[in-house]
């Protein structure tokens, strides 16, 4: 009996497994991130940016509506502080800071690609995938890019970062990106 009910279900000619029940099947809607286009580069941006951004653009793990390469723009410096002498015997508690990292022009990267990985897949390695695409791609580039070790940890924050030195690269899940990037300057998002 064991034979002929296991030789009826290898020769059915049901596209399905035997183990799906066709009353919890639901049909695949395709997505439409697949259909969205991906936002371009800009014309003037390194190299290095544009290898990324493509590198990115044909990963299965991202949600591409939200891959963006954009140069950096400084951030505008908050009110000064209200200046106060100094107060008692030993002169301490004035309100001066000195100088600020917003006077020097220029920021840390000039360029920066930020991307979300697709909503479920963050804690399933997605974003590791990604950020080994993303090394993967900078390992062949003349000049070399400077990167930093590898890391070993799992992104349990939802969010990783890779230095290329004059640019950086974000991959974030949807609430990191909601959390730390929600006044962020890319209003793409």
């Amino acid at each position: 009996m064991l034979r002929f009910s296991l030789r009826s279900l290898a020769t059915s000619s049901s596209p399905r497994p035997w183990f799906v029940d066709p009353a919890f099947e639901q049909p695949r809607i395709p997505s439409s991130a697949a259909s969205q286009p991906v936002a371009p580069v800009p014309h003037d941006a390194p190299p290095p940016v544009k290898l990324v951004h493509e590198a990115l653009s044909r990963s299965p793990h991202l949600d591409l509506t939200t891959l963006v390469s954009r140069q950096t723009v400084d951030p505008r410096p908050g009110p000064p502080l209200p200046r106060r002498g100094p107060q008692g015997r030993r002169q301490r508690g004035a309100t001066y800071a000195g100088e600020s990292s917003f006077e020097v022009p220029g920021g840390i990267w000039r360029w920066t690609v930020m991307a979300q990985v697709k909503e479920g897949t963050e804690n399933r390695g997605a974003i590791e995938s990604v950020v080994r695409v993303v090394r993967k791609s900078l390992v062949a580039v003349e000049p070399p890019v400077p990167l930093g070790p590898k890391s070993k940890r799992r992104m349990e924050n939802g969010w990783a970062m890779v230095d290329g030195g004059d640019f950086v690269v974000h991959i974030l899940s949807r609430e990191a990106r909601a959390k730390y990037f929600a006044q962020d300057r890319f209003t793409v998002w």
